[in-house]
Formats: structure tokens, sequence, C-alpha cells
């Protein structure tokens, strides 16, 4: 886990960011103000694609403790996410019963990246490296840790950061 906020002189905060939803309704991140999220770029091609079950898996059981999954769907790794937002809502709602929030597609690593993945790239020095890098941020907004693609939602590592996250109140 890393420590963020002291170095860079600035605390950067989740909740300032706003975005679309992937059926295109406005969501401000701020509505999530106090709650734990785990922001995830997610594809529907990728060998990592069924950590969309594990990711819904993890959100049931913790929404209630205050944890938002958010899933970003991208296109910037081996053009694994070339759908529109209805194919992708297809993938992720029919295919593997997906309810936590997801938001349009859009760009998470290089010059287009999104404002909330530089920054969470900037703040942890890890930009997402291909699908389904996870970023934890605490209930205050701050990043607090990443996850490569190979650490699975129900890993015990991720679970464990979860919970203490979840747990400091």
């Amino acid at each position: 886990a890393l420590s963020m906020g002291i170095q860079t002189g600035y605390a950067m905060n989740a909740y300032d960011f706003s975005f679309e939803t992937i059926d295109g309704a406005p969501l401000p991140l701020s509505q999530f103000k106090g709650k734990a999220v785990l922001v995830v770029n997610t594809a529907s091609f990728c060998g990592f694609t069924p950590q969309y079950e594990q990711l819904e898996a993890v959100w049931k059981a913790r929404q209630g403790q205050g944890l938002v999954v958010l899933g970003v769907p991208s296109n910037d790794f081996g053009q694994q996410e070339p759908g529109t937002s209805r194919q992708i809502a297809e993938v992720c709602f029919n295919t593997y019963g997906v309810r936590f929030p997801m938001l349009a597609k859009t760009s998470v690593t290089g010059a287009s990246a999104n404002p909330l993945h530089a920054e969470l790239a900037r703040l942890t020095g890890q930009p997402p490296r291909w699908n389904f890098h996870k970023y934890l941020v605490d209930r205050s907004g701050q990043a607090i840790a990443h996850y490569p693609s190979r650490v699975a939602p129900e890993s015990r590592e991720l679970v464990a950061a979860i919970e203490k996250a979840l747990a400091a109140g």
C-alpha cells in the first residue's frame, strides 16, 4: 500500500471528479463521499474479463459497509473494448451480472487519460499497464493502493486492504 498526499503537496480527492455512466447519466463521484472506492479499468474481451464476477461478489458483500466498485471501460490495451456503451453494458450486465456503477468508455492512460486516472497514476506512480488494474481509494477520497490485473478481486491481499479501508470509518 502507498501513502499519498504528503510528498505531493496536494492531496487529490477522488470525490472531486465527475463522469458519465455507461447509460449516459451524469455521475459525480461526490455521491460516494465517505465510501471506499475500488476503481477498475475494464474490458469486455480480455483474459481478465471474468474478474467482473469477483468484482460483483466483493461489491455485493461489502456495499452495505460502504464499498463502491467503479468500472471504467477502456480500449487502451490490446483493443479489447472496441464496442459501444450499449455493447459493453450487454457484456457487463447480461454475461457477468454486473450491478456496480459503470462509467462510459474512456481512456485511462497516456496523454488522453481521464482526469481521475491521470491523478491516480501521478499519486501512486503507477498508471494502468493492462485491463483490470485496480486503485483503492479510502473513505476520505485518497488513493491508498494499486493492484495489477493479475491480483484477483477476491484475493486475500486485496480483500484485506478493502476491509482495512472500510474499518477506518
